[in-house]
Protein backbone atom coordinates (compact mmCIF):
# COMPACT_ATOMS: atom_id res chain seq x y z
CA UNK A 1 0.00 0.00 0.00
CA UNK A 2 1.22 3.49 -0.76
CA UNK A 3 -0.01 5.39 2.27
CA UNK A 4 -1.13 4.41 5.74
CA UNK A 5 -4.61 5.42 6.85
CA UNK A 6 -4.94 6.93 10.29
CA UNK A 7 -6.53 4.26 12.47
CA UNK A 8 -7.85 6.44 15.27
CA UNK A 9 -8.31 10.05 16.23
CA UNK A 10 -5.55 9.78 18.82
CA UNK A 11 -1.95 10.88 18.41
CA UNK A 12 1.03 8.67 19.18
CA UNK A 13 1.80 10.79 22.24
CA UNK A 14 -1.72 10.27 23.62
CA UNK A 15 -1.46 6.52 23.09
CA UNK A 16 1.91 6.30 24.82
CA UNK A 17 0.70 8.41 27.74
CA UNK A 18 -2.31 6.14 28.24
CA UNK A 19 -0.14 3.04 27.99
CA UNK A 20 2.43 4.28 30.52
CA UNK A 21 -0.29 5.25 32.98
CA UNK A 22 -1.96 1.85 33.04
CA UNK A 23 -0.15 -0.97 31.19
CA UNK A 24 2.51 -3.20 32.78
CA UNK A 25 4.81 -4.59 30.08
CA UNK A 26 6.45 -8.02 29.90
CA UNK A 27 10.21 -8.62 30.13
CA UNK A 28 10.83 -4.93 30.93
CA UNK A 29 11.88 -2.51 33.61
CA UNK A 30 8.86 -0.24 33.53
CA UNK A 31 10.38 3.15 34.31
CA UNK A 32 12.27 3.87 31.09
CA UNK A 33 9.80 2.43 28.61
CA UNK A 34 8.49 4.38 25.65
CA UNK A 35 6.80 1.73 23.51
CA UNK A 36 6.48 2.11 19.77
CA UNK A 37 2.88 2.84 18.75
CA UNK A 38 1.14 0.66 16.16
CA UNK A 39 -2.54 1.11 15.33
CA UNK A 40 -3.10 -0.64 12.00
CA UNK A 41 -1.69 -3.10 9.52
CA UNK A 42 -2.23 -4.86 6.21
CA UNK A 43 -0.16 -7.71 4.80
CA UNK A 44 3.49 -7.01 5.59
CA UNK A 45 2.93 -3.36 6.52
CA UNK A 46 2.01 -1.67 9.81
CA UNK A 47 1.46 1.96 10.77
CA UNK A 48 0.92 4.27 13.73
CA UNK A 49 -1.52 7.10 14.51
CA UNK A 50 0.69 9.79 13.00
CA UNK A 51 0.90 8.27 9.51
CA UNK A 52 4.30 6.56 9.85
CA UNK A 53 4.44 3.28 7.94
CA UNK A 54 6.79 0.33 8.43
CA UNK A 55 7.62 -2.95 6.74
CA UNK A 56 7.00 -5.50 9.49
CA UNK A 57 10.06 -7.76 9.24
CA UNK A 58 9.47 -8.94 12.79
CA UNK A 59 6.02 -10.41 12.13
CA UNK A 60 5.46 -8.93 15.61
CA UNK A 61 6.73 -11.87 17.71
CA UNK A 62 7.42 -14.03 14.65
CA UNK A 63 3.78 -15.06 14.58
CA UNK A 64 1.91 -13.07 11.91
CA UNK A 65 2.64 -15.67 9.24
CA UNK A 66 -0.44 -14.95 7.14
CA UNK A 67 0.11 -11.19 7.33
CA UNK A 68 -1.85 -8.46 9.04
CA UNK A 69 -5.63 -8.31 8.59
CA UNK A 70 -6.00 -11.17 6.14
CA UNK A 71 -9.62 -10.77 4.99
CA UNK A 72 -10.48 -14.48 5.14
CA UNK A 73 -9.35 -14.79 8.76
CA UNK A 74 -11.15 -11.61 9.79
CA UNK A 75 -14.30 -12.89 8.07
CA UNK A 76 -14.03 -16.26 9.82
CA UNK A 77 -13.74 -14.57 13.21
CA UNK A 78 -16.76 -12.36 12.52
CA UNK A 79 -18.90 -15.23 11.27
CA UNK A 80 -18.24 -17.36 14.36
CA UNK A 81 -18.84 -14.38 16.67
CA UNK A 82 -22.27 -13.97 15.09
CA UNK A 83 -23.05 -17.69 15.53
CA UNK A 84 -21.68 -18.52 19.00
CA UNK A 85 -19.01 -16.41 20.67
CA UNK A 86 -17.99 -18.81 23.43
CA UNK A 87 -18.65 -22.33 24.68
CA UNK A 88 -17.19 -24.47 27.47
CA UNK A 89 -14.55 -27.01 26.41
CA UNK A 90 -16.67 -29.93 27.67
CA UNK A 91 -19.18 -29.37 24.86
CA UNK A 92 -18.68 -30.42 21.25
CA UNK A 93 -18.87 -27.65 18.69
CA UNK A 94 -18.28 -28.19 14.99
CA UNK A 95 -15.74 -25.41 14.49
CA UNK A 96 -13.41 -26.85 17.15
CA UNK A 97 -13.46 -30.29 15.58
CA UNK A 98 -12.86 -28.77 12.16
CA UNK A 99 -9.87 -26.80 13.49
CA UNK A 100 -8.35 -30.00 14.89
CA UNK A 101 -9.03 -31.82 11.62
CA UNK A 102 -7.35 -29.06 9.59
CA UNK A 103 -4.27 -29.18 11.82
CA UNK A 104 -3.90 -32.97 11.81
CA UNK A 105 -4.29 -33.06 8.04
CA UNK A 106 -0.72 -31.71 7.99
CA UNK A 107 0.83 -33.87 10.73
CA UNK A 108 2.38 -37.35 10.38
CA UNK A 109 0.21 -40.45 10.28
CA UNK A 110 -0.83 -41.66 13.71
CA UNK A 111 -1.25 -38.16 15.15
CA UNK A 112 -4.99 -37.51 15.11
CA UNK A 113 -5.84 -35.73 18.35
CA UNK A 114 -5.38 -32.10 19.43
CA UNK A 115 -5.51 -30.60 22.92
CA UNK A 116 -6.12 -26.86 22.55
CA UNK A 117 -4.49 -24.30 24.83
CA UNK A 118 -4.35 -20.51 25.03
CA UNK A 119 -0.84 -20.20 23.56
CA UNK A 120 2.56 -21.78 23.13
CA UNK A 121 3.70 -21.73 26.76
CA UNK A 122 0.76 -23.75 28.04
CA UNK A 123 1.03 -26.02 25.00
CA UNK A 124 4.52 -26.96 26.16
CA UNK A 125 3.30 -27.14 29.75
CA UNK A 126 0.64 -29.69 28.84
CA UNK A 127 2.90 -31.66 26.50
CA UNK A 128 5.35 -32.08 29.39
CA UNK A 129 2.49 -33.22 31.62
CA UNK A 130 1.29 -35.74 29.04
CA UNK A 131 4.80 -37.13 28.59
CA UNK A 132 5.27 -37.59 32.33
CA UNK A 133 1.89 -39.24 32.81
CA UNK A 134 2.30 -41.51 29.78
CA UNK A 135 5.80 -42.72 30.67
CA UNK A 136 5.61 -42.59 34.45
CA UNK A 137 8.95 -40.80 34.36
CA UNK A 138 9.84 -37.34 35.58
CA UNK A 139 12.78 -35.62 33.88
CA UNK A 140 12.63 -33.45 30.79
CA UNK A 141 15.76 -32.80 28.72
CA UNK A 142 15.86 -29.54 26.77
CA UNK A 143 18.57 -27.27 25.38
CA UNK A 144 20.31 -24.24 26.80
CA UNK A 145 19.72 -22.26 23.62
CA UNK A 146 15.93 -22.42 23.65
CA UNK A 147 12.73 -20.68 24.62
CA UNK A 148 9.58 -22.64 25.48
CA UNK A 149 7.34 -20.08 27.20
CA UNK A 150 6.69 -18.27 30.46
CA UNK A 151 4.75 -20.76 32.58
CA UNK A 152 6.00 -23.01 35.38
CA UNK A 153 7.58 -25.96 33.57
CA UNK A 154 7.94 -24.24 30.18
CA UNK A 155 10.14 -21.44 31.54
CA UNK A 156 12.37 -23.94 33.39
CA UNK A 157 12.65 -26.01 30.21
CA UNK A 158 13.78 -22.78 28.53
CA UNK A 159 17.53 -22.45 28.27
CA UNK A 160 18.13 -18.71 28.05
CA UNK A 161 18.49 -16.13 30.85
CA UNK A 162 14.75 -15.94 31.46
CA UNK A 163 14.87 -19.34 33.13
CA UNK A 164 17.19 -18.27 35.93
CA UNK A 165 14.89 -15.99 38.00
CA UNK A 166 11.98 -18.43 37.51
CA UNK A 167 13.38 -21.84 38.45
CA UNK A 168 10.55 -23.20 40.58
CA UNK A 169 9.69 -26.37 38.61
CA UNK A 170 11.50 -29.66 39.18
CA UNK A 171 13.15 -32.38 37.10
CA UNK A 172 14.59 -30.35 34.21
CA UNK A 173 17.95 -31.09 32.61
CA UNK A 174 19.68 -29.02 29.93
CA UNK A 175 22.17 -29.89 27.20
CA UNK A 176 24.00 -27.93 24.53
CA UNK A 177 22.63 -28.41 21.04
CA UNK A 178 24.48 -28.01 17.75
CA UNK A 179 25.56 -24.48 16.79
CA UNK A 180 28.71 -24.75 14.74
CA UNK A 181 29.34 -21.02 14.46
CA UNK A 182 29.91 -20.97 18.24
CA UNK A 183 30.55 -24.68 18.74
CA UNK A 184 30.70 -26.12 22.24
CA UNK A 185 32.29 -29.23 20.72
CA UNK A 186 35.36 -27.90 18.83
CA UNK A 187 33.77 -29.16 15.63
CA UNK A 188 35.30 -28.54 12.21
CA UNK A 189 32.27 -29.45 10.10
CA UNK A 190 28.49 -29.67 10.36
CA UNK A 191 28.73 -33.45 10.42
CA UNK A 192 31.21 -33.36 13.30
CA UNK A 193 29.05 -30.85 15.18
CA UNK A 194 26.08 -33.18 14.80
CA UNK A 195 27.99 -36.27 15.91
CA UNK A 196 29.47 -34.59 18.97
CA UNK A 197 26.22 -32.93 20.02
CA UNK A 198 24.50 -36.31 19.85
CA UNK A 199 27.29 -37.88 21.90
CA UNK A 200 26.84 -35.13 24.51
CA UNK A 201 23.08 -35.78 24.55
CA UNK A 202 23.53 -39.54 24.98
CA UNK A 203 26.06 -39.14 27.78
CA UNK A 204 23.61 -36.82 29.55
CA UNK A 205 20.84 -39.39 29.19
CA UNK A 206 23.11 -42.05 30.65
CA UNK A 207 24.37 -39.84 33.48
CA UNK A 208 20.84 -38.76 34.45
CA UNK A 209 19.51 -42.30 34.24
CA UNK A 210 17.51 -43.10 31.16
CA UNK A 211 14.71 -44.69 33.18
CA UNK A 212 14.05 -41.31 34.84
CA UNK A 213 13.64 -39.32 31.60
CA UNK A 214 10.16 -38.79 30.18
CA UNK A 215 10.93 -36.69 27.12
CA UNK A 216 13.40 -34.68 25.08
CA UNK A 217 11.85 -31.28 24.33
CA UNK A 218 13.34 -29.42 21.37
CA UNK A 219 12.49 -26.48 19.18
CA UNK A 220 12.94 -28.06 15.75
CA UNK A 221 14.77 -24.87 14.76
CA UNK A 222 15.55 -22.75 17.84
CA UNK A 223 13.98 -19.37 17.08
CA UNK A 224 14.66 -16.64 19.62
CA UNK A 225 18.00 -18.35 20.32
CA UNK A 226 19.16 -17.55 16.80
CA UNK A 227 17.41 -19.55 14.04
CA UNK A 228 19.85 -22.41 14.63
CA UNK A 229 19.57 -24.86 11.75
CA UNK A 230 20.00 -28.55 12.69
CA UNK A 231 23.10 -30.02 11.02
CA UNK A 232 22.90 -33.21 8.94
CA UNK A 233 21.83 -36.23 10.94
CA UNK A 234 21.09 -34.44 14.19
CA UNK A 235 17.29 -34.71 14.30
CA UNK A 236 17.35 -38.33 13.14
CA UNK A 237 19.99 -38.98 15.80
CA UNK A 238 17.78 -37.49 18.51
CA UNK A 239 14.92 -39.76 17.45
CA UNK A 240 17.23 -42.79 17.46
CA UNK A 241 18.48 -42.01 20.97
CA UNK A 242 14.94 -41.48 22.22
CA UNK A 243 13.89 -44.84 20.80
CA UNK A 244 16.96 -46.56 22.23
CA UNK A 245 16.16 -45.39 25.76
CA UNK A 246 12.35 -45.39 25.62
CA UNK A 247 12.08 -41.60 25.76
CA UNK A 248 9.43 -39.45 24.04
CA UNK A 249 10.25 -36.59 21.65
CA UNK A 250 8.32 -33.32 21.98
CA UNK A 251 8.94 -30.92 19.11
CA UNK A 252 8.18 -27.30 19.88
CA UNK A 253 6.88 -25.86 16.60
CA UNK A 254 5.36 -22.77 18.23
CA UNK A 255 7.54 -20.36 16.25
CA UNK A 256 8.69 -22.54 13.36
CA UNK A 257 5.37 -24.15 12.41
CA UNK A 258 2.67 -23.29 9.88
CA UNK A 259 4.71 -21.89 7.02
CA UNK A 260 7.49 -20.06 8.78
CA UNK A 261 10.16 -22.35 7.29
CA UNK A 262 8.43 -22.87 3.95
CA UNK A 263 6.89 -26.14 5.16
CA UNK A 264 3.76 -26.83 7.19
CA UNK A 265 6.02 -27.87 10.05
CA UNK A 266 9.75 -27.28 10.32
CA UNK A 267 10.35 -30.98 11.05
CA UNK A 268 8.98 -31.84 7.59
CA UNK A 269 12.48 -31.04 6.25
CA UNK A 270 14.22 -33.41 8.69
CA UNK A 271 14.18 -37.14 9.32
CA UNK A 272 12.18 -37.22 12.54
CA UNK A 273 8.65 -38.06 13.66
CA UNK A 274 7.75 -36.63 17.07
CA UNK A 275 5.46 -38.11 19.71
CA UNK A 276 3.99 -34.73 20.64
CA UNK A 277 3.94 -31.46 18.67
CA UNK A 278 3.31 -28.10 20.29
CA UNK A 279 2.02 -25.19 18.23
CA UNK A 280 0.63 -21.65 18.48
CA UNK A 281 1.66 -18.41 16.71
CA UNK A 282 1.44 -19.22 12.98
CA UNK A 283 -1.57 -21.55 13.28
CA UNK A 284 -3.73 -18.41 13.12
CA UNK A 285 -1.09 -15.66 13.08
CA UNK A 286 -2.01 -14.61 16.60
CA UNK A 287 -5.30 -13.03 15.58
CA UNK A 288 -6.88 -14.73 18.61
CA UNK A 289 -4.80 -16.29 21.44
CA UNK A 290 -4.58 -20.05 20.82
CA UNK A 291 -2.13 -22.93 20.89
CA UNK A 292 -2.17 -26.65 21.35
CA UNK A 293 -0.60 -30.08 21.45
CA UNK A 294 -0.90 -32.62 18.64
CA UNK A 295 -0.85 -36.02 20.34
CA UNK A 296 0.21 -39.38 18.95
CA UNK A 297 -2.52 -42.00 18.96
CA UNK A 298 -0.50 -44.10 21.42
CA UNK A 299 -0.24 -41.29 23.97
CA UNK A 300 -3.86 -40.26 23.48
CA UNK A 301 -4.92 -43.85 24.25
CA UNK A 302 -3.28 -43.53 27.69
CA UNK A 303 -6.19 -41.31 28.63
CA UNK A 304 -9.01 -43.39 27.17
CA UNK A 305 -9.80 -44.87 30.59
CA UNK A 306 -7.63 -42.59 32.73
CA UNK A 307 -8.57 -38.96 33.37
CA UNK A 308 -6.19 -36.41 31.92
CA UNK A 309 -5.67 -34.03 34.86
CA UNK A 310 -5.56 -30.78 32.92
CA UNK A 311 -7.83 -28.24 31.30
CA UNK A 312 -8.36 -24.60 30.45
CA UNK A 313 -11.53 -22.52 30.45
CA UNK A 314 -10.81 -21.37 26.90
CA UNK A 315 -9.47 -24.64 25.47
CA UNK A 316 -10.68 -24.77 21.88
CA UNK A 317 -12.41 -21.40 22.10
CA UNK A 318 -14.79 -21.23 19.11
CA UNK A 319 -13.59 -17.87 17.80
CA UNK A 320 -9.98 -19.04 18.04
CA UNK A 321 -10.97 -22.27 16.29
CA UNK A 322 -12.65 -20.29 13.52
CA UNK A 323 -9.49 -18.26 13.02
CA UNK A 324 -7.49 -21.49 12.68
CA UNK A 325 -9.88 -22.94 10.10
CA UNK A 326 -9.85 -19.73 8.06
CA UNK A 327 -6.07 -19.35 8.31
CA UNK A 328 -5.18 -22.91 7.28
CA UNK A 329 -7.75 -22.82 4.48
CA UNK A 330 -6.28 -19.58 3.14
CA UNK A 331 -2.75 -20.99 3.36
CA UNK A 332 -3.85 -24.06 1.39
CA UNK A 333 -5.85 -22.16 -1.23
CA UNK A 334 -3.45 -19.25 -1.77
CA UNK A 335 -0.12 -21.14 -1.84
CA UNK A 336 1.21 -19.25 1.16
CA UNK A 337 3.49 -22.08 2.33
CA UNK A 338 4.94 -22.31 -1.17
CA UNK A 339 5.40 -18.54 -1.25
CA UNK A 340 7.41 -18.67 1.97
CA UNK A 341 9.67 -21.37 0.52
CA UNK A 342 10.19 -19.43 -2.71
CA UNK A 343 10.88 -16.16 -0.91
CA UNK A 344 13.54 -17.79 1.25
CA UNK A 345 15.17 -19.70 -1.58
CA UNK A 346 15.12 -17.03 -4.29
CA UNK A 347 15.13 -13.71 -2.44
CA UNK A 348 15.95 -13.59 1.28
CA UNK A 349 18.70 -16.22 1.21
CA UNK A 350 20.61 -14.79 -1.76
CA UNK A 351 19.97 -11.22 -0.59
CA UNK A 352 21.37 -11.80 2.88
CA UNK A 353 24.38 -13.65 1.42
CA UNK A 354 25.10 -10.59 -0.74
CA UNK A 355 24.88 -8.33 2.31
CA UNK A 356 27.34 -10.58 4.15
CA UNK A 357 29.79 -10.25 1.26
CA UNK A 358 29.56 -6.47 1.53
CA UNK A 359 29.46 -5.86 5.29
CA UNK A 360 32.14 -7.28 7.58
CA UNK A 361 29.89 -6.99 10.63
CA UNK A 362 27.77 -9.91 9.36
CA UNK A 363 29.45 -13.01 10.73
CA UNK A 364 26.95 -15.61 9.59
CA UNK A 365 23.62 -15.86 7.77
CA UNK A 366 21.35 -18.86 8.35
CA UNK A 367 17.74 -19.79 7.82
CA UNK A 368 14.99 -21.19 5.64
CA UNK A 369 11.67 -19.92 4.27
CA UNK A 370 10.84 -16.65 6.04
CA UNK A 371 12.91 -17.64 9.10
CA UNK A 372 16.43 -16.16 8.94
CA UNK A 373 19.04 -14.58 11.17
CA UNK A 374 22.09 -12.44 10.58
CA UNK A 375 24.61 -12.86 13.38
CA UNK A 376 26.55 -9.63 13.79
CA UNK A 377 30.14 -9.42 15.03
CA UNK A 378 32.66 -6.74 15.92
CA UNK A 379 35.42 -8.91 14.42
CA UNK A 380 34.95 -11.77 11.97
CA UNK A 381 38.17 -13.48 13.03
CA UNK A 382 37.35 -13.62 16.75
CA UNK A 383 33.56 -13.68 16.25
CA UNK A 384 33.17 -11.21 19.10
CA UNK A 385 29.47 -10.30 19.22
CA UNK A 386 28.50 -6.80 18.15
CA UNK A 387 27.88 -4.71 21.26
CA UNK A 388 24.46 -3.85 22.64
CA UNK A 389 25.17 -0.18 21.96
CA UNK A 390 25.83 -0.85 18.28
CA UNK A 391 22.75 -3.09 18.05
CA UNK A 392 20.68 -0.25 19.51
CA UNK A 393 22.02 2.17 16.89
CA UNK A 394 21.31 -0.33 14.15
CA UNK A 395 17.73 -0.77 15.33
CA UNK A 396 17.24 2.98 15.31
CA UNK A 397 18.64 3.23 11.79
CA UNK A 398 16.26 0.53 10.54
CA UNK A 399 13.16 2.03 12.18
CA UNK A 400 14.08 5.49 10.88
CA UNK A 401 14.07 4.06 7.35
CA UNK A 402 10.68 2.39 7.76
CA UNK A 403 11.52 -1.18 8.76
CA UNK A 404 10.36 -2.83 11.98
CA UNK A 405 13.10 -5.33 12.92
CA UNK A 406 13.30 -8.30 15.26
CA UNK A 407 16.54 -7.99 17.20
CA UNK A 408 17.80 -10.50 19.78
CA UNK A 409 21.23 -10.15 21.38
CA UNK A 410 23.71 -9.60 18.51
CA UNK A 411 21.36 -10.80 15.79
CA UNK A 412 18.84 -9.39 13.37
CA UNK A 413 16.18 -12.00 12.68
CA UNK A 414 14.73 -11.55 9.20
CA UNK A 415 11.21 -12.90 9.74
CA UNK A 416 8.56 -11.21 7.56
CA UNK A 417 5.08 -12.66 7.07
CA UNK A 418 4.87 -15.67 4.77
CA UNK A 419 2.82 -13.51 2.35
CA UNK A 420 5.72 -11.08 1.82
CA UNK A 421 6.42 -10.19 -1.82
CA UNK A 422 9.75 -10.12 -3.67
CA UNK A 423 9.37 -6.34 -3.99
CA UNK A 424 8.97 -5.95 -0.23
CA UNK A 425 12.03 -8.13 0.38
CA UNK A 426 14.03 -6.00 -2.03
CA UNK A 427 12.99 -2.85 -0.13
CA UNK A 428 13.95 -4.45 3.17
CA UNK A 429 17.35 -5.57 1.85
CA UNK A 430 18.05 -2.03 0.67
CA UNK A 431 17.17 -0.71 4.13
CA UNK A 432 19.43 -3.26 5.85
CA UNK A 433 22.22 -2.26 3.46
CA UNK A 434 21.83 1.43 4.26
CA UNK A 435 21.70 0.80 8.00
CA UNK A 436 24.83 -1.35 7.95
CA UNK A 437 26.62 1.32 5.91
CA UNK A 438 25.60 3.95 8.46
CA UNK A 439 26.88 1.74 11.29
Amino acid sequence: MNSAPTSTNHSNDETVALDRAHVFHSWSAQGALKPMVLEGGLGSTVWDNDGNEYLDFSSQLVNVNIGHQHPAVIAGIKAQADLMATVAPAHAIHIRGEAARKITAHTPDGMNRVFFTNGGADANENAIRMARLHTGRDKIISRYRSYHGNTGSAIVATGDWRRIPNEYARAHVHVFGPYQYRSEFWADSPEQESERALHHLERTIQAEGSASIAAILLETIPGTAGVLMPPPGYMAGVRALADKYGILVILDEVMAGFGRTGDWFAFDAFDIKPDLITFAKGVNSGYIPVGGVVISDEIAATFDERVFPGGLTYSGHPIAAASIVASITAMEDEGIIENAAMIGRDHIGPGLAALAEKHACIGEVRGRGVFWAMELVADRATREPLSAAHMGKLKGALVKRGLLPFIADNRIHVVPPAVVTPEEVARALAIYDEAFSEL
